[in-house]
């Protein structure tokens, strides 16, 4: 094995298997910690505030974090088939030019989300200790963007220390949780309400579906053989318990306190249950917000440096990475200092677009490496401009487009309500829609292609890339 620096000198390019190491349940600890954040707890804050009571927000958190997570940690065993980012993995299905769509939308999640991390992160400080969000929010960004500077082997021994911090703390807190007792109406079953409880459930689908932009980025250094059972399943394990365990900590905390914002809601929840916890429970919490803005950091730059490939050719090395964190941090950071009061409500409409945006993405990415491709691709064709995988893809680009349209009579939000949504009472189904529709658009545009040929050329191009593979 080839000694990794204490830098990572890799971004877009190919990993190869002499570098590669690590233990396949390393994934789980690196997902948990993608979920177990202040921005996860605020996901499950969005069916209460609608009016749904306790109950059926956990059944909808639950179900909605099922749905999404499926998709999501197929994705994760791309890393090591391929050993490339995921983004960059989109040029067979939409061409090296193409694939510029959906970076672009990849692009407008990272940053979104990273400035709603760092005005939720600068709201906790100003909370417990009342900090100055001018000064909190770039400070915490720098925070982030110094540890995605680092790399993938930093990202990945933060979010293992920092896994069982959180687990002791969600353990407690959970056997505190059962002493406390609510109204009837919070657990009344008859008291079903169609509207907050889909805008729940498919908030939390969005919510960990959102992590399938990246998450073979780091599982890209692991060794080629292993499985997919065995990335899917730790992968699986990690974002699950993560994201449906801070959801209800939310849920919980709402419903205990339905007229105050997040973080106050959540300290005062903490301390009822546990005098004391309250300041502890957040500050370990936003130690998990700031690695998550780390893991959008590191994303942004990918994907940003895919960009910048796809118009002319670049070697990617360390500066290069270092340069488009930075630039990410100034755009995250610019958009947190101009952040709306309204947290809650802008999130919970971010959230919408998000889960349209990339739902038919995530349904043409692995009905094509699971079904069309069955994960042969050649890695020197996706990075040749003028190759195997051409420059627009019109498949894929025509199967996003229809996925795309076929949700917009679905869509909820407050922005723009579709008349099937609007005939429903608001209620959103577009992921159910758009996943499908994709679907079936890719594989009937794919019957045309020579699959068998195409795999061919794909071997023969890589001939030579890795000795050691």
């Amino acid at each position: 094995m080839a000694e990794r620096p204490l830098i990572e000198n890799r971004s877009i390019d190919y990993v190869p298997i002499a570098e590669r190491r690590g233990k396949v349940w390393h994934l789980w600890p690196t997902w948990f910690m993608g979920g177990a954040h202040l921005a996860t707890v605020a996901t499950g804050f969005v069916g209460i505030a609608l009016g749904g009571n306790l109950i059926w927000m956990t059944i909808a958190v639950i179900a909605g974090c099922l749905l999404g997570t499926f998709f999501m940690a197929f994705h994760s065993t791309q890393g090591p088939q391929l050993g490339l980012p995921q983004m960059i993995q989109s040029r067979p299905q939409f061409g090296y030019v193409g694939a510029l769509l959906v970076w672009g939308v990849a692009l407008f999640i990272f940053i979104g989300f990273n400035a709603f991390n760092q005005v939720l992160a600068a709201d906790t400080l100003r909370t417990l200790y009342n900090t100055d969000s001018y000064i909190t929010i770039p400070a915490l960004g720098i925070l982030a963007a110094v540890l995605a500077v680092m790399g993938y082997d930093w990202i990945h021994r933060t979010q293992r220390v920092l896994t069982y911090i959180l687990l002791a703390g969600l353990v407690i807190m959970s056997v505190a949780a059962c002493r406390v007792h609510f109204p009837a109406a919070q657990t009344n079953l008859a008291d079903f309400r169609l509207v907050p409880f889909l805008t729940q459930l498919f908030a939390s689908a969005a919510y960990q579906l959102s992590w399938s932009i990246y998450v073979s980025d780091y599982s890209r250094y692991l060794p080629k053989n292993v499985s997919v059972k065995s990335s899917f399943g730790w992968t699986f394990l990690g974002a699950m318990l993560g994201g449906v365990w801070t959801m209800l900590v939310g849920t919980f905390a709402a419903a205990m306190f339905p007229t105050l914002d997040l973080t106050p809601a959540l300290k005062m929840a903490a301390d009822s249950m546990l005098p004391g916890s309250g300041t502890a429970l957040l500050l370990v919490s936003l130690l998990g917000l700031v690695t998550i803005t780390t893991l959008n950091f590191y994303g942004a730059s990918l994907t940003m440096l895919s960009v910048a490939d796809s118009l002319k050719s670049i070697k990617a090395t360390t500066g290069k990475r270092t340069a488009a964190i930075a630039v990410s941090w100034v755009i995250a950071t610019s958009i947190a200092l101009m952040a709306s009061k309204d947290f809650a409500k802008d999130f919970g409409e971010f959230l919408a677009i998000l889960l349209y945006l990339f739902t038919p993405w995530t349904a043409i990415n692995l009905v094509d490496f699971y079904v069309v491709r069955r994960g042969h691709y050649s890695v020197r064709e996706i990075f040749n401009p003028n190759g195997l995988y051409g420059r627009w893809n019109w498949r894929g680009l025509v199967a996003y487009g229809v996925g795309f349209v076929s949700m917009i009579p679905f869509f909820s939000t407050g922005v723009y309500r579709g008349p099937v949504a609007e005939a429903l009472g608001g209620a959103d189904l577009a992921m159910l829609v758009g996943l499908p529709v994709s679907t079936v658009v890719y594989l009937l545009a794919c019957r045309s292609m020579d699959v068998a040929a195409e795999i061919k050329a794909a071997t023969a191009a890589d001939v030579g890339l890795d000795p050691d593979a």
